[in-house]
């Protein structure tokens, strides 16, 4: 239930409108990871280095995103959930900002460093308000109207990428984070209301911090869910940061058409998030998680054996590549939901613990596929499929029932 009747008259009315800032909250991740993919070749060019080192600072944000995450998190449990959020992004725009003036590809991902501790923030928080806000019946028809919002950013951030690339070149692509951030940032403070009251708030001693996580880490009503979705998302960022590579240089793509190709993945990904949010109270989460999880392992298997095989075909590429994305708009929200909905006195805790396990396994991930680069997409494709099968091996154990007891 809602964390406190005071969080009542605030939900009231206001639904749509919480959703929305909510929504572009988190998709810092996205717009942050997204929005600079095509220009990945112009940074290599640009700094004289390769594209293997250009995805050090892709590997860099999300190693960030995942650490972050772990502090964020006790920080919302302990001050509430504005000033934490307040912080990060006024620290996101100024990465942003920092970002523009990068002697160097080493600077640059220090940089993405600084940048994804601060994105991360927007991230946690955002999910920590959807459980002080929202019963955890609705949780998962809310988590599927949030990317609805987010799932917005991986078909325009590559698409807005790619024209501010040709036509202002790539800082203006921080320039424009920056200002996506100071919007963010005036919507927090007129139109978001705290949602953590005094009472339910926690101690931010070490101790206490690390006994939660712990607590987390050892429960399977969190752990298998959480497992479960970030295995499955970890091979997306593996397909995020082989991307540019397979798409612009391996088969030809202009670099101001890749975000249409990329976007293509997003919008499967989106409509099935919203099929989930309308049949999740008709059908068993577990089941849908198990299924999403089998129709990705087939598609990338699919896409392994073409990587495999040698044949350079952009269709037989493209076509298991979004089926493999399109099934985690019914994996991400069912296992989000359903890993948050036993610790409401620990969303902030839960939402973070979340998202350091899902972005460690995705700075894996595209590190794997940096280290391996070797011309071919058979880097990618293998990190993909790993990512799949070990998803569908926790989610045969995902216990939906939780779901039921809220």
């Amino acid at each position: 239930m809602p964390s406190s009747a005071t969080t009542k008259p605030a939900l009231a009315g206001r639904r749509t409108e919480f959703i929305v800032i909510l929504g572009a909250l988190t998709a810092f991740g996205p717009l942050a990871i997204d929005m600079y993919l095509p220009a990945f070749p112009t940074l290599a060019q640009t700094f004289r280095t390769d594209i293997g080192h250009v995805q050090t600072t892709l590997a860099a944000f999300f190693l960030a995103f995942a650490l972050g995450q772990a502090v964020w998190g006790p920080l919302a449990d302990s001050y509430g959930r504005r000033r934490p959020l307040v912080i990060g992004l006024i620290l996101f725009a100024a990465a942003s900002f920092a970002c523009t003036m990068a002697p160097s590809i080493a600077a640059l991902a220090v940089l993405r460093f600084v940048q994804g501790l601060a994105a991360c923030a927007s991230v946690v928080i955002a999910r920590a308000v959807v459980r002080d806000l929202f019963p955890a019946s609705e949780a998962i028809p809310v988590f599927a109207a949030l990317m609805l919002v987010t799932g917005l950013a991986p078909i325009l951030a590559p698409l807005l990428g790619g024209q501010l690339l040709v036509t202002l070149g790539w800082p203006s692509v921080f320039w424009f984070l920056a200002l996506f951030a100071s919007g963010c940032l005036v919507a927090v403070l007129v139109r978001l209301p705290e949602s953590l009251p005094p009472a339910m708030r926690r101690s931010i001693a070490l101790g206490s911090v690390l006994a939660t996580y712990a607590g987390l880490l050892v429960d399977r009503r969190f752990l298998m869910p959480a497992l479960a979705g970030s295995c499955a998302i970890a091979g997306m960022f593996a397909y995020i940061a082989g991307a540019p590579f397979v798409l612009i240089e391996l088969y030809g793509i202009p670099e101001r058409h890749f975000g249409w190709v990329f976007g293509a993945n997003a919008i499967g990904f989106v409509i099935v998030a919203q099929v989930n949010a309308r049949i999740a109270r008709k059908v068993d989460p577990s089941r849908m998680i198990r299924a999403a999880g089998i129709i990705q392992v087939l598609a990338c298997l699919v896409l392994l054996a073409v990587a495999w095989s040698g044949l350079h075909s952009l269709a037989l590429t493209l076509i298991p590549l979004f089926l493999a994305i399109a099934s985690l708009g019914l994996l991400m929200p069912n296992t989000t939901a359903i890993a948050m909905a036993s610790f409401p006195d620990r969303a902030g805790a839960a939402s973070a613990l979340l998202g350091t396990v899902q972005f460690s396994l995705a700075a894996a991930a595209s590190s794997l596929v940096g280290m391996l680069h070797d011309g071919t997409a058979r880097p990618m494709a293998t990190a993909i499929t790993i990512g799949a099968v070990i998803g569908l091996v926790f989610g045969r154990r995902v216990d939906a029932s939780v779901l039921q007891r809220r």
